[in-house]
């Protein structure tokens, strides 16, 4: 490799990148549950988290499940990827990581019930897992 490819290869273009201007701009999209009335859980399993420690900057990894029971309305998969995506660059706790996901989460879908369970990768020899879960309130 010559000089220049070197040089070339080590300056990162600065354009923003079509995957990081998705991942700024998405958004948790749904679509009309096709069996409403119907008890079924969704298991969505999204290993490839992330996000940065808020004291130390170092990043953590989690992998975070979501199970739920829909009532109206379906998370779409590939908004939920980007979404999950944008917590890449945050600095944010494990614990406010897990529940910020359930609230969105349910903003977004008014699930009947959800569970968000984020495992977190171990780090100086301290494994953490937050599960934090939302019931659906019965019409008065």
């Amino acid at each position: 490799m010559s000089n220049s490819s070197l040089e070339t290869a080590s300056q990162p273009n600065q354009e923003t990148k079509y995957g990081e201007r998705n991942i700024a701009e998405g958004q948790l999209i749904t679509f009309p549950n096709p069996r409403v009335g119907r008890r079924y859980n969704i298991d969505i399993t999204l290993p490839e988290f992330t996000c940065k420690c808020p004291f130390s900057g170092y990043p953590d990894f989690a992998t975070i499940h979501i199970t739920y029971i829909p009532d109206e309305k379906v998370v779409e998969l590939k908004a939920l990827k980007l979404y999950i995506n944008n917590y890449r660059d945050r600095y944010i706790s494990h614990e406010e990581s897990a529940n910020q996901i359930l609230d969105d989460f349910v903003a977004a879908c008014d699930p009947l019930e959800v569970t968000v369970k984020a495992d977190f990768a171990p780090r100086g020899n301290v494994h953490t897992v937050i599960e934090v879960q939302h019931l659906k309130s019965k019409p008065d």
